[in-house]
């Protein structure tokens, strides 16, 4: 399969980034170009695609399958394996979050609450328990925020992104416009500082 130029920037790109996140090269292409390309592709099509040798694709690809980034299918008439990936951005991305958390954050939760709960945790240094506490509460919310992201659809979770930046500069107090003067006896609303905030 002959690349474009676009086709090839963003496959290489990938498998840049794919390094500075800590996954391998040529996983990151091979799924790059899975995603550019939108069609299943035989392991000996990425091979002449991505210059790499078989064992490699074949490594790659258990890799991609065991993230949940790569499935299998068939085309009639042909015997050989093919491999797809989701070409649905929001699909992808609860991919990545989910299996990044199950494998990087949920342990360090784990390790955290039985670092807590131990009776030896009460010996170490009253500072050195409320950082290490401190931490195991941060790690705590933010596992139960990912996991609520986790359980929108795409739609609802596009429009929380996007009325983030507007929540923030709620948050910051920085956003909502000056309140016309209200008559005397008229403001007696507890609640109407609110009414600028955006609804979810």
């Amino acid at each position: 399969m002959e690349l474009t130029d676009i086709q090839r920037k963003f496959v290489v790109h990938w498998g840049e980034m794919g390094s500075m996140w800590g996954v391998n090269r040529t996983v990151s292409q091979i799924h790059a170009l899975l995603f550019a390309h939108g069609k299943p592709m035989h392991a000996e099509e990425l091979c002449d695609t991505l210059g790499v040798a078989r064992s490699n694709i074949s490594n790659s690809l258990k890799e991609l399958q065991a993230w949940n980034l790569v499935r299998v299918t068939h085309i009639l008439g042909d015997r050989r394996d093919y491999f797809e990936t989701s070409v649905d951005v929001w699909e992808l991305f609860r991919t990545v979050v989910r299996e990044r958390k199950e494998r990087e954050f949920d342990p360090t939760t784990r390790v955290l609450r039985e670092l807590v709960s131990s009776p030896d945790f009460q010996k170490e240094p009253p500072d050195a328990q409320d950082r290490i506490r401190s931490t195991m509460e941060l790690m705590d919310k933010l596992a139960t925020w990912a996991d609520e992201m986790l359980r929108l659809s795409p739609g609802t979770l596009d429009k929380v992104l996007t009325l983030g930046a507007s929540v923030q500069k709620f948050v910051r107090g920085d956003a909502a416009p000056a309140a016309p003067a209200t008559p005397a006896g008229k403001g007696d609303d507890p609640d109407a500082h609110h009414a600028s905030l955006p609804m979810i």
